[in-house]
Parts: C-alpha cells; structure tokens; sequence
C-alpha cells in the first residue's frame, strides 16, 4: 500500500485497569479473592459489566447476557454494580497518572492515554515510568494495570492488551504488566496481529476481509488498496491501510470533552403501555439532565432509542433544536412525542435516552433574579440539584416515577445497570 508509517519522537503510554470493577468489588470482599467473580445484573435480562479473570476461564465475559454466564459457569458469585464508588476509584486512578504528566486523556473509567515524552528526563524511560504507575496504583489502591508504551495511541492501546493477564481454560497466565513496541519493530509487532484487531473491523468487515483472504495485519498491508476499496469502501479502506502500517497522529487531548451523555436500562419484564413508556422516559430524563448539569453541558440533539422484546428489534428517533437543553421538563417536551408516536405493544425490553451535539446551556434565573411572585423553574433545577447533592439521588424526584409507594429513580448501580447503560460515551 502507499500508506507509510509515521515516525515520532514521542512516548505514549495506554494504562488500562485489569478486570477494574471485579478488582475494586474484591478489595471490599477479600473472601471472594480466586473465585470466579461478575459484576452486573443479575436477573434473566441482566448483562455482565466485568468478570474476573478466574469466570473468564468459563467464557464469561463482559456484554455476555447474565443468563448465559450462569450456564457457563454455575458456581460464579454475582455482584451487583456499584458506579458511583467505582468513579470513584477511578478519580484516584487519575491521581497516580496525573503525577506523571499534566497530558491525560482519560477514555473511560479504567484507562486513559498518556504522553509523557516531557517527563522523560524526569521519571525515566515510557517502559520505567509505566512500571512506576503499575507499582503506585498496586502499593496504594491494591488494583492491577497493565500499560502499553509506543509512539502513538494506536500501538500503545494495542500494547497494553499484550501486556494483560490471559484467562485460559487451565490457568491464567500472568501478563508482563508493561508492553512497548519499539519504534524499530512497529510493522513487525503488528504484522502478524489478526486483523480484527484494528480499529474500525466489526464483524461485517472481518467477514468482507476474510473474503479476500485476510486474516492478518500482514495481509491487509500487501493487498492493493484499490482491490480493498471496492471490498470495503474507499473511507474505510484508507483508515485500515494507514492503521495497517501504524499510521496515527492523534494528539493525547486532556481537554477533550464528553459528545453525548446518556442512558439507557433494560427491564425484567417487557413494557407494552405508551403510558409505562412516558414513565420511564420522565426518568430517564431526569437523570440524563441532572448529569448534563454536573457537567455544565446542555444538548442540542436528542436521541430515543426502543429495542423490542421481538427478535431484539433495535430503532431510534432523534430530534434537534436551536436551545443546548439541560432541563427534564425540557426534553420531554421535545422528546415526548417522538416516544409516543412508537407503538410498545409488542413488548419492549430497552428504552434509552441521549443527548449529543453539547454545549452552554442557556443562562439560567439565578435567586437573586426571581419575581417572587413567579414560580421559576430554573431555582427549583438548583434547588433539585442541591437536595440530591446532600441526600442522594433517591431524596427526590418526578412524581411520575412513583410505583407502588416508592420512587425509583433511575441510579448508577442498580442491577440492570451493564455496559450499555449509564454511560457518558466519548
């Protein structure tokens, strides 16, 4: 191919926790140490969020439907989620990595990117500076991280997958805890990788791939880019051929903000009512506002997304308006009746919620500013917020998401949270 790769004097590191959420449950639970351990919902629509290394031995893996880990592995012991503790640990993750370079770019809550080319004279080599994160983050929160060290984001994320303890059927094999890939042995560190390694590769494309005979980086890179455009299309064709010879100029970006907020459960059982639809929506609403809130974000777009029981039928509807809403009343407005024109009564098992295209809110009546003759929707917002911030989530809520005496709000943890749901997507 054309493509040729790019040289750079940097040293990025990928540090990524091990099994973060089974690891950090463990730490509350030592009893259950070398047992086969998942975190996630536990009903018969539940999915896992993670597993230890010894449930991986079984085939149990994350985004596996919790019934299905049961059958592989009967005697595993099932934890619910717990995010907000998790974020966190995860604020304390970012304490270590933040004591190595000002330049963090975190990607979720268990890994992030690093340059630390400016630290180099300071701390050492990217392969030293990362075995200092592993023993910092193991001597002081008692967590596992495995970090890859190359020249840019695309190898290091690959490296710290080598660098990763590895569940077999008999053993689980330790990793080496830190993987660089020289900048002399770039082609040949991925050359021979599969080819679904690479980003961009879902199932259809390995599937248009494996047509042509590739299995391997190596194979990609020696087929001839025409050939693979008309396979695969010219966009995606260019992308694997520069990935193919680890082409990435990406800049680790600290700064980089969240482009959607979101939300999304699955239910025990089926909803088939637009009046249990409008419910769960108002508190889906809810919670996806006051996250925009603690964030200072509004959105301009909005998404509803209805996945039915029926053959896991997956649609969603979207909206924009000119305004950044970060108000439930709000976006219910907009949203609602884009809901109600979706007929439930064939059973639906998800309803999601999200918010993209961010940005300033609109300016919101502060006290000082009210006509205390009027009642202003923007001093309840706060006074809502400050209630939750002292009280919890549980304090208060819309009155629609009563049932059976109690509210049940939509809260980080519960046992159908996975990892599709309650997620602020990058």
């Amino acid at each position: 191919m054309a493509a040729s790769p790019r040289t750079s004097p940097r040293t990025i590191l990928h540090a990524d926790m091990d099994a973060f959420f089974v690891s950090v449950e463990l730490r509350r639970h030592p009893e259950l140490v070398g047992r086969p351990v998942v975190v996630g919902g536990t009903g018969n629509r539940g999915v896992v969020a993670a597993a230890s290394y010894e449930a991986r031995r079984y085939g149990v893996h994350s985004a596996l439907p919790s019934a299905i880990a049961k059958r592989r592995c009967p005697h595993a012991v099932f934890l619910p989620g717990d995010h907000d503790h998790y974020g966190e640990v995860s604020r304390q993750v970012r304490e270590v990595f933040d004591r190595y370079t000002p330049l963090v770019e975190p990607l979720s809550l268990d890994e992030a990117f690093l340059d630390v080319t400016g630290s180099l004279k300071l701390f050492g080599d990217g392969v030293t500076i990362g075995h200092r994160i592993r023993d910092d983050i193991r001597d002081e929160l008692q967590l596992g991280c495995s970090v890859g060290v190359a020249t840019n984001k695309f190898l290091a994320k690959l490296a710290s997958v080598e660098a990763k303890p590895q569940a077999h059927r008999d053993r689980i094999e330790p990793g080496e805890g830190v993987t660089l890939v020289r900048p002399d042995a770039e082609q040949e560190f991925l050359d021979r990788l599969p080819v679904k390694r690479l980003w961009g590769v879902g199932p259809a494309t390995l599937e248009k791939l494996e047509r042509l005979g590739i299995a391997t980086v190596r194979d990609l890179r020696r087929i001839d880019l025409p050939v693979l455009s008309t396979a695969i299309g010219p966009n995606l064709a260019g992308h694997l051929a520069a990935l193919a010879v680890g082409a990435d100029d990406r800049e680790v970006d600290p700064d980089r903000e969240a482009k959607s907020i979101s939300h999304e459960e699955t239910y025990p059982l089926d909803k088939h009512t637009p009046r249990e639809m409008r419910r769960e929506l108002v508190r889906l609403a809810d919670a996806v506002a006051q996250r925009m809130r603690n964030q200072g974000v509004g959105a301009r777009t909005w998404q509803v997304k209805v996945r039915f029981a029926a053959g896991f039928t997956t649609i969603t509807r979207s909206v924009t308006t000119g305004d950044h809403l970060d108000r439930a009343p709000d976006i219910l407005e907009l949203v609602g009746p884009v809901l109600d024109a979706v007929d439930p009564s064939p059973g639906v098992r998800l309803l999601g919620l999200s918010g993209s295209n961010l940005g300033q809110p609109a300016a919101q009546l502060t006290f000082d500013d009210l006509d205390v003759s009027t009642p202003d929707v923007g001093a309840t917002t706060h006074a809502l917020a400050a209630i939750r911030q002292r009280f919890g989530d549980g304090a208060i809520g819309p009155a629609s998401a009563v049932s059976a005496g109690r509210l049940t709000t939509v809260r980080r943890g519960s046992q159908q949270w996975g990892p599709d749901e309650d997620r602020t997507s990058r």
